[in-house]
């Protein structure tokens, strides 16, 4: 007895001439590429929105822990210590400046900083002064917060604050400040 099997070869047209209905059209591979192209978009703009207040929130708490400092060498010496060109002057000796991230703050007798913060951000950096030369009873820390919605930015202004005496932190102006309790940012 002979079995004879139905014909069984592949025809990539298949009935009728048709192509298979397997794969993707051009138009939802595009629609899919959008949709991812538009998701990487707003993941690495909230990315960058976080690396920017973690570096804003660093930059507060450095200026609070400097301030600190600079309280302390008050209580010591009864005035605050000197300021030259931005920066804290006298560590160790009088002649010397502490520069932003590589002087320690000293007096050789009391370190006040191991290691004076530097800005996170290599274009921009601390400035500090002594609003009344001479007598140094009070003092100022200023830093650039690059969040223009930050609350706590001077005057409210994130993006064009005041600041007398032609203070600025770098590449762009000082918009956040520390200061002593017997003065105010303007002043």
């Amino acid at each position: 007895m002979k079995v004879s099997l139905p014909n069984t070869k592949y025809s990539p047209r298949g009935e009728a001439g048709q192509l298979p209905d397997t794969g993707f059209t051009l138009v939802e591979l595009l629609v899919v590429l959008a949709i991812i192209g538009v998701l990487a978009t707003l993941v690495v703009g909230g990315f960058r929105s976080s690396q920017m207040r973690g570096r804003d929130a660093q930059r507060k708490s450095d200026l609070k822990q400097l301030a600190a400092s600079v309280e302390l060498y008050f209580s010591d010496y009864s005035k605050y210590p000197d300021s030259a060109g931005g920066l804290i002057a006298g560590c160790p000796a009088p002649s010397t400046s502490c520069s932003w991230g590589l002087s320690e703050f000293t007096d050789n007798k009391t370190t006040y900083f191991k290691v004076v913060p530097k800005d996170p951000v290599s274009s921009l950096n601390y400035y500090y002064r002594v609003v009344d030369s001479g007598t140094n009873q009070k003092f100022q820390l200023f830093a650039h917060l690059e969040n223009s919605e930050d609350k706590n930015c001077l005057e409210g202004n994130c993006a064009d604050p005041t600041v007398p005496g032609g203070v600025t932190c770098g590449s762009d102006a000082c918009n956040f400040s520390v200061t002593s309790p017997n003065t105010i940012p303007s002043e």
